[in-house]
């Protein structure tokens, strides 16, 4: 499957270096590596704002979205409409729905039916696969 941005492995390496991204970015984003709970800088993050791809930029969601699900990740109950794909993913002996950037298909997280309404959902997401922009 081709996405409309696509980069050799040491392209993103590099990209993501010289946005100073957190050490663990491009194994989440390109390698579907989780961080460990509690332990990402937007998980305790409450500023007015939105939410981009680490990757490409591409906006995924609005800070009034983020909520504390008490999980270890940031975890927001909508997404931009059309920024999000959304895969089966059966690893780990689980069956869950993984979260890409539907830009560059960076690994973002997980997607839960247990969240607020009115969605429902809880989008669960790793800070390293994130970039915040303020208003």
């Amino acid at each position: 499957m081709t996405h409309p941005i696509e980069k050799t492995d040491e392209q993103w390496r590099a990209l993501l270096e010289s946005k100073g991204a957190e050490p663990a970015a491009f194994q989440v984003t390109r390698h579907a590596a989780t961080e460990r709970p509690y332990t990402g800088k937007y998980e305790q993050f409450w500023a007015d704002g939105s939410y981009h791809c680490i990757c490409c930029g591409a906006k995924l969601f609005e800070s009034g979205t983020k909520f504390d699900a008490g999980c270890g990740w940031p975890s927001f109950s909508l997404a931009i409409p059309g920024a999000i794909t959304e895969h089966r993913d059966v690893s780990l002996g689980m069956v869950r729905v993984e979260t890409v950037c539907t830009s560059c298909n960076a690994h973002l997280g997980h997607v839960f039916p247990d969240g607020p309404e009115p969605t429902g959902l809880r989008y669960c997401m790793n800070s390293a696969s994130l970039d915040f922009t303020p208003r």
